[in-house]
């Protein structure tokens, strides 16, 4: 059975609110391996020098998969909030709050990455 079609079928879920709680579980399942890995890479970087990290980031992979991470981890952060923020704030503090909330975590995210590129570019 379709997804749409399921959706039709259960009474007062919004399509918005499935989506949302997908993409939830959808991200953690991508933060889990690469927090696995992000800790793995720091652990055996261990003592390593200033000029030893930094040739760690400018491996391609590592960028990349760095900026996945950062992408990921402000959009992931983005959508739990915004869960307790519909869930406990109303009025125009709610529309104030969840407007914050994407700002800053686009502005977070995209800091974050151009501080990398910074460093590897």
């Amino acid at each position: 059975m379709a997804l749409r079609t399921w959706l039709s079928v259960l009474p007062g879920v919004g399509r918005e609110a499935v989506v949302h709680w997908w993409m939830q579980r959808l991200t953690a399942a991508v933060l889990v391996p690469l927090v696995v890995w992000l800790a793995f890479s720091l652990a055996m970087l261990g003592n390593a020098s200033y000029e030893a990290v930094v040739s760690w980031l400018k491996t391609p992979a590592v960028t990349g998969f760095l900026v996945i991470f950062i992408a990921v981890t402000f959009y992931h952060t983005k959508l739990g909030v915004q869960v307790i923020i519909e869930d406990y704030v109303g009025g125009w503090l709610k529309k104030a709050s969840l407007v914050l909330l994407s700002v800053a975590c686009i502005v977070c995210a995209v800091a974050g990455i151009v501080a990398l590129l910074k460093i590897t570019l």
